[in-house]
């Protein structure tokens, strides 16, 4: 289970649109910050910035190779997120089956069809 903290800093992260555009760059596999500045139109500092952000919430590592520091996609905040919002989701989907369990009793009791009326 996600604790609080990491989940806010998840979310912090990924509510910026560039961070998610970095996050998709890493998706397809390592990558230098001078390559992840590449498709910005933002300077190498500005893009460091953005890491450290992803780094703190550890959805990146960054790692030392010579003198070049790739940048790696972790994916366990991002499971941890999606199974806390699925969690909601799951909430959602059995109220929602609940109201319409409830309404097709409701119409049944009053001899009301479900169906819409044909267009003749």
């Amino acid at each position: 289970m996600m604790d609080a903290q990491r989940l806010d800093a998840t979310f912090f992260a990924l509510a910026d649109p560039t961070r998610r555009a970095i996050l998709g760059r890493l998706a397809s596999g390592d990558a230098s910050v001078a390559e992840l500045t590449e498709p910005f139109a933002l300077s190498q500092p500005a893009i460091s910035r953005h890491l450290k952000v992803l780094e703190k919430a550890g959805l990146i590592r960054r790692s030392r190779d010579a003198q070049r520091r790739p940048c790696r996609l972790e994916p366990r905040p991002m499971i941890e997120a999606s199974a806390w919002i699925e969690r909601y989701r799951d909430l959602w989907e059995s109220t929602y089956q609940r109201l319409d369990a409830l309404l097709a009793a409701e119409m049944k009791a009053t001899g009301k069809s479900s169906d819409k009326p044909s267009k003749t």
